[in-house]
């Protein structure tokens, strides 16, 4: 792990059945984003002599929130960015923003990118690297986007969830994309049974086969890998997409 003073690293912390903890890292600075428990990412952090700075939480569901309130209690200077329309259900967040607010942390600009559907009050954090950094774009995007997949709809609804998903297509195409679980090689699956000739989703799936038996994360990904492997990138429109999700939300039953 680089600890220089113009570099970063993304450290993942799997957790739970398939969650993914991300710590972002630069110098002895850390930002958890959707900490599902806690003592893991206390742990990790008290071992590399790290001090958490913020937590960036995309939505209210507990598997993202649940550890944040034990991390405040270890650093309770820490600040909490959530989303304003989740005061209600995030009540520690120190932080309150909407769709478009720019914050810093870490010396870095932040911008919040309004991708409510999966929840109705789902945001995403976009970073671009400092200019001494020279690295691509990054983005922390929770539940809505997923490794050749999206998240369900439980508070939103299709034509929300499109819409936000658009808005995360528009991003630069080597924005590297940070989701909250590990469920690529499932969507790749059920992509495979809807395409079984297509090379580039049967290429993606493969590798990330050989990936997960040898115990390595399929994240992150790509936005350009997303817009050549992920179905629901690649609708033409709200109908295509809704007739995706609910095929999908089927598939998995």
């Amino acid at each position: 792990m680089s600890h220089e003073k113009n570099s970063y690293s993304i450290h993942a912390l799997p957790v739970l059945t398939d969650n993914i903890i991300w710590i972002w890292i630069k110098g002895r600075q850390a930002v958890v984003i959707d900490p599902a428990i806690t003592e893991p990412v206390k742990d990790w952090l008290e071992s590399q002599n790290l001090n958490l700075t913020g937590i960036l939480q995309t939505h209210h569901h507990f598997d993202h929130i649940g550890g944040t309130v034990g991390l405040l209690k270890a650093w309770p200077k820490a600040v909490v960015v959530a989303a304003k329309d989740d005061l209600s259900r995030i009540p520690f967040q120190t932080i309150s923003v909407v769709g478009e607010d720019e914050f810093e942390l870490m010396g870095y600009q932040i911008k919040v990118l309004d991708v409510a559907g999966h929840t109705s009050a789902h945001i995403a954090y976009y970073i671009t690297p400092l200019k001494a950094e020279c690295g691509p774009p990054f983005l922390f995007c929770g539940d809505t986007l997923f490794g050749a997949g999206c998240g369900r709809i439980f508070e939103g609804t299709a034509k929300k969830m499109y819409k936000a998903l658009c808005l995360i297509n528009q991003l630069p195409k080597d924005t590297k994309i940070y989701c909250a679980h590990e469920y690529t090689e499932e969507n790749l699956r059920w992509a495979a049974s809807i395409y079984p000739q297509d090379a580039l989703i049967k290429k993606r799936l493969k590798d990330v086969i050989n990936k997960r038996r040898e115990g390595i994360s399929s994240l992150p990904s790509t936005l350009s890998e997303e817009r050549e492997t992920n179905l629901f990138l690649r609708a033409k429109d709200n109908d295509e997409f809704t007739r995706l999700r609910s095929h999908k939300d089927r598939w998995n039953s």
